[in-house]
């Protein structure tokens, strides 16, 4: 895999995730060394439904926030050790690829786990962990079927990551949005 530097791609990637304003659960255990977001609500589909839209995470991901500009380019590799990645040939044929993640975990119909340290947090050396899980609820939610996001990431407190919680949670937020959209309407626009 070719070495990661912030291209006009990754600048591009990097402002979008700074202007990012979706509206977003606010991320919690903020520190220079890490964060923790979460996304969470109720969704009008079944959870096989939802996990058929979970694993066409191509489908889903915004291509403002790829390296290529194009969600075309995407691919995910739905099993333990599949790649989350992107691929594409610029102008002048030259190849590029970027792993955006690895699946550590899946549990089909339930789970998708992903070890990903996204868009610019690469650069930093920083670890990320990306759950994405689909449910029936239990008690009192009873009837209802619920769709979370996470995303932890730690590193170096050199990495300043109490700075990028809001920024990445915005951008976690819209895939979080467009994801659900895709369960519920077919589309995730």
């Amino acid at each position: 895999m070719m070495p990661m530097t912030l291209s006009s791609s990754g600048l591009g990637w990097l402002a979008l995730c700074l202007v990012a304003t979706a509206s977003h659960a606010e991320p919690s255990d903020v520190s220079a060394t890490g964060f923790i977001i979460t996304h969470r609500a109720e969704i009008a589909a079944s959870p096989s439904a939802a996990w058929k839209a979970i694993v066409a995470l191509p489908q889903w991901w915004s291509g403002q926030h790829s390296w290529s500009g194009s969600a075309a380019n995407f691919s995910l590799d739905a099993q333990a050790g599949g790649c989350f990645c992107e691929r594409w040939t610029d102008a002048s044929g030259a190849a590029h690829s970027v792993q955006h993640g690895q699946v550590v975990m899946l549990q089909s119909g339930r789970v998708l786990r992903l070890s990903a340290a996204l868009g610019p947090l690469q650069d930093l050396a920083v670890t990320g962990v990306l759950n994405i899980v689909t449910s029936a609820g239990t008690g009192a939610e009873a009837g209802k079927n619920f769709l979370r996001m996470g995303y932890r990431v730690a590193g170096d407190a050199s990495a300043n990551l109490d700075k990028l919680a809001g920024p990445v949670d915005g951008v976690i937020g819209e895939q979080f949005k467009r994801l659900k959209a895709l369960i519920e309407t077919g589309k995730a626009e």
